[in-house]
């Protein structure tokens, strides 16, 4: 089953087996929004620096992760923010038994599924959006798929990407590789991609990128097969 869920800026698309699963991620979902709220409002500087932030053992556990996966590509810890509160509601569904769960925020998904499942890749204008999808194969633990876009949605992009994708089991840092790895491809896409082959090669916790713009497409690493699809914009999680 999937069920849609807003709370103030979070817009998740909630999938699994079971409704009680559901209502898990809902619960975690709240609670980490809860932690990093009261985080930011003991330091609201925390939500706006673009530059790596400093960790200190008092954070609470979403915040921490936001901070140590942006810090390792060079991002705020806000680029984190989707994809650490989609971990920690698909660790959540897991622990209490689920094995098939996924959580959409905006694009930044975590996935936990013991049968294949598919992924549209949504790059915006480019011909390859809505046309192609990643094959998941099953698997026992959660993966990162996260999605930023320098052309599609309101997140902060300074880059000209129409999407980078980004795969990692660590789902906070797929989510600030992708903010990172956007923010590098602006004119010369060929010296762009190298820089962030660069990257990758040297941080085997990423594994791996698919970067589009216009009519131009890289794969990075190693990423799941793609596959020919008709992936409807309905099923868009969108951020607002």
């Amino acid at each position: 089953m999937k069920v849609k869920f807003n709370i103030k800026e979070t817009n998740v698309a909630i999938i699994s087996t079971e409704e009680k699963y559901i209502d898990i991620a809902k619960k975690a979902i709240i609670s980490a929004r809860m932690d990093l709220e009261g985080f930011i409002s003991r330091d609201p500087f925390f939500r706006i620096t673009f530059e790596p932030y400093p960790p200190s053992k008092d954070m609470p556990d979403v915040v921490r992760r936001m901070v140590s996966a942006s810090g390792k590509v060079g991002t705020g810890p806000m680029s984190a923010v989707a994809g650490t509160i989609a971990w920690l509601a698909v660790e959540e569904m897991k622990a209490a038994g689920a094995g098939y769960a996924i959580v959409d925020n905006g694009g930044d998904i975590a996935v936990l599924n013991d049968k294949v499942c598919y992924v549209g890749i949504y790059a915006g204008s480019s011909p390859i959006s809505c046309k192609y999808a990643f094959e998941i194969e099953p698997r026992n633990d959660i993966l990162g798929i996260c999605t930023s876009s320098g052309r599609v949605g309101p997140s902060i992009s300074l880059g000209d990407a129409d999407a980078v994708t980004v795969f990692s089991k660590d789902v906070s840092l797929a989510d600030a590789a992708a903010t990172a790895f956007g923010n590098l491809i602006q004119s010369d896409f060929d010296y762009d991609i190298k820089k962030i082959e660069s990257i990758i090669y040297e941080n085997d916790e990423i594994i791996g990128s698919l970067v589009v713009r216009d009519e131009k497409v890289a794969f990075i690493g190693n990423i799941p097969q793609i596959v020919g699809a008709d992936v409807s914009e309905e099923l868009i999680t969108k951020p607002y």
